[in-house]
C-alpha cells in the first residue's frame, strides 16, 4: 500500500484520505501523504463527495468487498492482485463495474512492463512466433513466503483490530504470522499459485489472447517450511485452453532468500522462442527463432525490473479520459479465476473443468 501510495503522489495524485486497521501503519501512510485523513473504516471514505479513486491494497481476502462497496458508491478503484479469490466475488466486481461505469485497474505488472510489451509487439502480434502451443511461466524464490513477525508480537498490538483484519476470513486467535505474512494462507492470499502466479499467467494470457482454460491439474507440496501454513512451499500446476495452448507454472520458496528472485514466461512456437523476465534488467527479453518458419533474426532486448508504475499512470490518465483500462475488471476476473481452478486442483488433487457458470454474462 505505501508503495503503492508513493508511486501516485510522484504523479501528482492527491490523496485525502487513508485507512488501516493497524494505527501504526496508518499513521505512516497519513505523514507519507501529507496528513491524510485517517480512517479504521473504509466506508466513511466511500461517502466522500472530495474522492474520485481509491486504492484497494489490502490483504487479498478483503479486496471483493471494498472493490464492489466503491464501486457502487462511484468510485474508479485500483485493486491489488488477485482481484478476487472466487469467481462468484470476480462477477460481483464486473457486474457492479458495469452497472455504475467505473474505471477498474488490477495490479497484474507484467501487462505495463516495456519487456513485455515490446516483446510481444514484435514476435506475436507480427506472427513470428508462429502457432504456440506452451506457454511455461514461474516465480521462483519469492521471499513473501518465508517472512517471520517482527520480535516482540507475540501479543497483539494495543492498536490493531484484528477482528476487522479478518473480516470475511476464517475467525481465528491473533496469529502474528498469519498478519505479517498472509502470502502463506489458503483463506489470506491463495499461496503462491494466487498470490504471485497470478502475475506470470496473467502475463501469459496477455501474450496469448486467451481467457477461459479448459481445465486445470496441479501438484507439489509443503517439503520443507514446516511452520503451520496450510499452502504449498513448492506448487506447479497446467492450464489448457481451448485455442489449443498450454499453460504452465511452476514456484518454490525454498531458495529464498539466498537465490535471486526470477519470474518469467517462455513462449514455445512453431516460430522459435520468446522468453521474458520480470526482475532481469540486462536482457529482459530474447527471441531464438525456429530457422525453417521465422525469417526474424535471434535478439535479446533490455528489462526493466519490476514496477507498477506504467499501470498506475494508465489507471490515472484512464480516470481522466474515461477509457478502458488494459488490465481491467474482466482481465482480473480471467487471471483470477484461471488460479483458483489451479487453486482448487491442488487441494482437491483432480481435474478442475471451467464451470459454464463462471462465464461472463454478455
Amino acid at each position: 500500500g505505501q508503495y503503492l501510495l508513493k508511486e501516485l503522489l510522484r504523479m501528482g495524485v492527491e490523496c485525502v484520505a487513508v485507512c488501516d486497521v493497524y494505527d501504526v501503519r496508518r499513521a505512516q501512510a497519513s505523514q507519507l501523504a501529507g496528513g491524510a485523513e485517517q480512517y479504521l473504516d473504509y466506508r466513511p471514505i466511500l461517502g466522500r463527495a472530495d474522492v474520485d479513486a481509491i486504492v484497494v491494497a489490502t490483504p487479498d481476502h478483503w479486496h471483493a468487498a471494498i472493490t464492489v462497496d466503491a464501486l457502487k458508491a462511484g468510485k474508479d478503484v485500483y485493486v491489488e492482485k488477485p482481484m478476487v479469490h472466487y469467481p462468484k466475488d470476480g462477477l460481483a466486481i464486473v457486474r457492479a463495474a458495469r452497472e455504475h461505469k467505473r474505471i477498474v485497474q488490477v495490479g497484474m505488472q507484467g501487462r505495463g512492463l516495456p519487456q513485455f510489451l515490446e516483446a510481444k509487439r514484435r514476435y506475436i502480434d507480427t506472427g513470428a512466433i508462429g502457432k504456440a502451443g506452451l506457454a511455461r511461466t514461474w516465480y521462483t524464490s519469492n521471499q513473501g513466503y518465508i517472512r517471520t513477525p517482527p520480535p516482540g508480537m507475540e501479543r497483539k498490538p494495543e492498536g490493531l483490530d484484528w477482528e476487522r483484519w479478518l473480516g470475511p476470513g476464517p475467525k481465528v486467535p491473533w496469529n502474528p504470522d498469519i498478519y505479517f505474512s498472509p502470502y502463506k494462507w489458503l483463506h489470506y492470499d491463495g499461496g503462491m499459485i494466487m498470490g504471485i502466479g497470478i502475475h506470470v499467467v496473467d502475463s501469459a494470457r496477455h501474450w496469448l489472447g486467451v481467457k477461459r482454460p479448459k481445465s486445470a491439474v496441479a501438484g507439489g507440496g509443503t517439503y520443507f517450511h514446516q511452520d503451520g501454513r496450510d499452502t504449498p512451499d513448492v506448487v506447479t500446476f497446467i492450464l489448457d485452453y481451448p485455442e489449443g495452448v498450454t499453460v504452465t507454472f511452476e514456484a518454490e520458496c525454498l531458495t529464498a532468500p539466498g537465490i535471486a528472485t526470477s519470474a518469467g514466461v517462455e513462449l514455445r512456437g512453431s516460430g522459435g522462442v520468446l522468453w521474458a523476465e520480470r526482475y532481469v534488467r540486462d536482457t529482459g527479453y530474447e527471441y531464438r527463432p525456429n530457422g525453417k518458419h521465422s525469417r526474424e533474426p535471434a535478439f535479446k532486448g533490455p528489462g526493466t525490473g519490476a514496477s507498477a508504475a506504467p499501470i498506475l499512470k494508465e489507471w490515472v490518465d484512464s480516470l481522466r479520459s474515461r477509457a478502458r483500462t488494459s488490465v481491467n475488471e474482466e482481465e482480473g476476473y480471467y487471471s483470477s479465476v484461471a488460479c483458483f481452478m489451479a487453486n482448487q486442483a491442488f487441494r482437491t488433487q483432480s481435474r478442475v473443468s471451467w464451470d459454464a457458470r463462471w462465464n461472463l454474462p454478455a
